[in-house]
Formats: C-alpha cells, sequence, structure tokens
C-alpha cells in the first residue's frame, strides 16, 4: 500500500481543518461531546467521531479511502497535552 502524501501546507491543512469543524461540525457535536475526537477529511468535509482517534480516522477512511485527516478534540484546542500539566504547590 502507497504511503499518502499530504497535498497542502501544513497551515492550508490547519486552516481547511478548523474552518471545517468551526462552521460545519462543531454546532453538531459540541454540547454533548466534550473530549471526544473528531476526525475530518479537509478535502470533502467529512467526518466521524469517537472517544479514540484511531477509530475515528478508520471509519473516515472506510467512507473516504483518500482522506487528508484533521483531528479535532471536542471542547478543547488541543487533541493530546505533554508534559507535566498543572502543578500543584503543596504547604
Amino acid at each position: 500500500m502507497p504511503l499518502r502524501q499530504p497535498r497542502y501546507s501544513k497551515e492550508e491543512f490547519a486552516r481547511r481543518g478548523d474552518e471545517i469543524y468551526d462552521f460545519q461540525v462543531r454546532p453538531q457535536v459540541e454540547a454533548n461531546n466534550y473530549g471526544k475526537i473528531v476526525a475530518i477529511d479537509i478535502e470533502t468535509g467529512g467526518w466521524e467521531m469517537d472517544t479514540d482517534e484511531m477509530n475515528a480516522s478508520k471509519r473516515l477512511e472506510t467512507r473516504y479511502p483518500d482522506a487528508q485527516i484533521w483531528f479535532v478534540r471536542v471542547g478543547s484546542r488541543y487533541v493530546r497535552r505533554f508534559g507535566a500539566g498543572r502543578i500543584h504547590k503543596t504547604k
């Protein structure tokens, strides 16, 4: 199976993904799906949602085998966080 290559710059990829999420997907999912992952094909606007990004992307790729996938976590600016997170001070 040939490796898919991105067809857009990183900036264009992000712009398209964010635009589709903000205007087409967010109004449908944000109310009751906090924390779930949305996989969006930036070319077709097709999307799938799941608690796991692999499951969402597999379902999306079943519908759109050549999908260019952008991930968004519902209710967050980030799909993943790295690092220690919040540091709590002890007395």
